[in-house]
């Protein structure tokens, strides 16, 4: 694997999760509830993204806007080939991602979270459950 460096950048409000005990709790409790399919939302350095390759019971799709985080995420899981999209999740289709109902997660960007919110209403029949972390000014609002 090509040895690179994810730099968070501010502009996109990046913050990457890096704490392997969070993720653990993050991904415990998605599993917890038996989801057949999930989409992380900005996997960044795939901290996540690492757990839930692990798990044999879901189909698991990633969506990222930064081009160096996906590069850096097809080198390190070239399984997940066509599972890694690089795009705006508040832009996509979710109707087209999967055929039955999908559980989102992620570690969500201040600046676009209640838009991440407000795309999921649109999808409510399809999005049963959201686990995620949220910045405290978010949660608060």
């Amino acid at each position: 694997m090509k040895n690179f460096e994810v730099r968070a950048k501010k502009h996109l409000g990046q913050h990457f999760l890096n704490d392997p005990v969070s993720a653990q709790k993050i991904v415990n409790a998605v599993l917890s509830q038996s989801p057949k399919n999930v989409l992380e939302i900005g996997p960044g350095t795939g901290v996540l993204t690492d757990i839930f390759r692990e798990s044999e019971d879901i189909s698991f799709k990633c969506i990222e806007l930064d081009q160096e985080s996906v590069a850096y995420l097809m080198a390190r899981h070239p399984e997940l080939q066509g599972n890694i999209l690089q795009g705006d999740f508040l832009k996509l289709d979710l109707s087209q991602l999967f055929t039955d109902p999908f559980t989102i997660v992620g570690n969500f960007p201040y600046n676009i979270s209640s838009q991440i919110l407000f795309k999921m209403l649109e999808y409510k029949t399809q999005i049963p459950e959201l686990v995620g972390m949220f910045q405290k000014e978010m949660a608060d609002r």
